[in-house]
């Protein structure tokens, strides 16, 4: 299913409203717990027709496969979890979370489903589709760092407060947040997932966009892992030079690649001990640390241990 051609919602656009509140666990804010409908158990099955696209909708992408999946077991078993929706007028509906839940129905072949029915103004809209959907495990980073972005704007919160909506520490929101600093092809590698969380904040530690972009390039032309990506902008860092494009090595310099870097982890992990490497032109030495003549015995005799 595509985003536009096959989106069985409208999407409108409407100004946001005051007042933030966790209206998703409100009975204040639930139709369905008036009397009219605790016959019903609390939930109304609704014609799919009358119900509109969240405008307020992080996610952009649905893997059409999971959707088949989750549609074969609709027919199968129904709906088993309502979606939550907010009246709009007479008949009318705008989804706040379960946009997955209702495409799949549809491809089911549904006509009605059933929803919770909740009052909500715009801002209050925004705020719950964006923790809702934050808090899905799926969520690709960037997909997070526009959520976080859109809750600090558009609902005016700081981020500690935003921390503590989403239970996160503020350490961790900013760390998304610089995400959206990197430049378009690297923030599509990331969304597409392949390059890691990891990859990006060793990306981020490179100051420079075009040199962000040749790093990219390199981590996934030469298949680098997080570490050896670190290692990387760490010697690019000592001999303050750039950081070398993918298929070339820096002028009169030895190249620190992805499998060295994992050799000198499995030392440093045999020694218990920091191992640094210094290049100093073809040239180089290897610098262990050590506190104590005990402690350089303990790490000779390890390194003269072969078993």
């Amino acid at each position: 299913m595509s985003k536009e051609k096959d989106n069985p919602f409208k999407t409108k656009k409407s100004g946001l409203g005051r007042g933030l509140s966790a209206l998703l666990n409100s009975a204040e804010t639930d139709i369905t717990v008036s009397p009219e409908y605790r016959a019903s158990g609390g939930v109304q099955l609704i014609e799919i027709k009358d119900i509109d696209a969240n405008p307020f909708q992080p996610r952009t992408e649905f893997e059409q496969k999971a959707l088949e999946e989750l549609s074969e077991s609709i027919k199968v078993h129904g709906l088993i979890q309502p979606v939550t929706v907010r009246k709009m007028g007479y008949d009318k509906y705008q989804l706040i979370s379960g946009e997955r839940r209702t495409r799949a129905s549809i491809l089911a072949g549904l006509e009605r489903i059933p929803a919770y029915i909740r009052i909500a103004n715009d801002q209050e809209m925004l705020e719950m589709a964006l923790i809702e959907n934050i808090q899905r495990e799926n969520l690709n980073a960037i997909e997070v760092a526009l959520s976080y972005k859109r809750l600090l704007e558009e609902c005016q919160l700081k981020q500690e407060e935003l921390g503590d909506r989403v239970g996160k520490d503020r350490s961790t929101v900013s760390n998304y947040l610089r995400l959206l600093k990197l430049p378009d092809e690297v923030q599509i590698a990331l969304q597409q997932n392949r390059i890691s969380m990891g990859h990006a904040k060793a990306i981020l530690s490179v100051e420079d966009p075009e040199e962000q972009v040749i790093l990219f390039r390199r981590i996934e032309q030469e298949s680098l892992s997080v570490r050896g990506a670190e290692e990387i902008v760490k010697l690019a860092k000592q001999d303050k030079q750039p950081v070398a494009a993918p298929g070339k090595k820096q002028s009169n310099q030895f190249e620190i690649n992805d499998a060295l870097s994992l050799k000198r982890a499995l030392i440093e992990a045999k020694i218990q001990s920091s191992l640094t490497i210094k290049p100093k032109g073809k040239k180089g030495e290897i610098i262990i640390a050590f506190k104590n003549q005990k402690e350089l015995e303990r790490i000779l005799n390890s390194l003269a241990n072969n078993d």
